[in-house]
């Protein structure tokens, strides 16, 4: 059974790698909502610099080499810092992938999920590329946000495998118990991911303001007109640029009522989780922090409508749906099987 001593240094690494994930999931976030996801036009250098352009005789010739993409400044800056982010997390990931390797002994099959993590990189710098290449692509743009999603999922599990005490059952809180909780905890999981992908879905499509600043109906309707069939058509063939956005309004008008439908369902199961977590001492207080994030959540989600999709409250909209997995894969640890860890009542 693995110590706290000999996993310190892992421990640590895995909690400062996770909490960069996070900053690079809003930082993207931030990219993607102030619409600067195409503002280098090449990949991975920016206008052919490893920076951006900034002084006058480099973005002239930025805009000589690149006229169909002329320099906008204030939006470079954004897509390179976040390149250059996922550059340093893509480092700390190998960094922890082989410190994992050296203490494999310690880990047993907790292994595997820094490995995976550090194989996930490379899929994410792929689809980085595409993003650019595709021109916005919403599945492509959709998938780029859950691959970063997913490497935070699975460095974030391996601090807290690391970290948190399973645990144990009691005459109070028995086995049953234990894995009720355990499987209403995954199924929550499985649908914060889902609402994750309908919201980068929404936002790829440019339909978060779909319905206009009207909650909890839409265009005064209950059910307005809807396209659900161009709503969700993955592919539209080469060259089209999708900046802006190519729907409709009722097929972008179908994606937003699907995306509140989402949350709706994502609260209801989410909110049963939060209940019985709260009967006991031992799992209390991971209720009370995923309740707070689920009311906060859905606050910015109304507020994302009514407000006009301000760019701090989206963008936090986005960071807040991280975290509210975050809390949920804690709670899905400490009421998990030991698989090497200690037991903890």
């Amino acid at each position: 059974m693995p110590t706290q001593n000999n996993l310190r240094n892992l421990t640590r690494l895995a909690w400062v790698t996770a909490a960069f994930a996070l900053v690079v999931i809003v930082f993207g976030a931030f990219v993607r909502l102030s619409n600067a996801g195409l503002s280098c036009p090449d990949w991975p250098t920016c206008y052919g610099e490893i920076t951006w352009p900034t002084h006058a005789h480099e973005i002239a010739a930025a805009n000589a080499a690149f006229p169909q993409r002329p320099v906008e400044a204030d939006k470079a800056w954004r897509e390179q810092v976040h390149r250059i982010l996922v550059g340093g997390l893509g480092l700390l990931t190998f960094a922890l992938a082989a410190l994992a390797l050296w203490r494999r002994r310690d880990l047993g099959s907790l292994l595997w999920v820094p490995l995976a993590a550090a194989v996930l990189i490379f899929f994410q710098a792929a689809l980085g590329a595409w993003t650019v290449s595709m021109k916005l692509l919403p599945a492509v743009v959709t998938a780029h946000l859950l691959g970063g999603i997913a490497m935070f999922a699975l460095l974030a599990y391996t601090a807290l495998r690391l970290s948190v005490p399973v645990l144990a059952t009691s005459a109070q809180f028995t086995q049953a118990n234990k894995s009720k909780l355990w499987r209403m905890t995954i199924v929550g999981i499985g649908l914060v991911v889902v609402q994750i992908a309908l919201g980068g879905w929404t936002s790829s499509n440019y339909s978060a303001l779909a319905c206009g600043p009207d909650f909890p109906t839409c265009q005064g309707l209950w059910w307005p007109t809807m396209d659900f069939h161009q709503a969700f058509v993955l592919w539209r063939g080469v060259g089209v640029n999708y900046e802006g956005g190519v729907l409709d309004g009722a097929a972008r008008t179908a994606i937003q009522v699907v995306h509140r439908i989402g949350a709706l369902l994502v609260f209801g199961h989410v909110s049963a989780v939060v209940v019985r977590a709260a009967r006991r001492r031992e799992t209390r207080a991971f209720a009370l922090a995923i309740g707070a994030l689920l009311l906060l959540q859905i606050a910015l989600g109304i507020g994302n409508v009514l407000l006009a999709l301000p760019l701090p409250v989206a963008t936090a909209h986005n960071g807040v749906a991280a975290l509210l997995l975050f809390a949920l894969l804690a709670l899905l640890v400490r009421t998990g099987r030991r698989m090497g860890r200690r037991e903890d009542g």
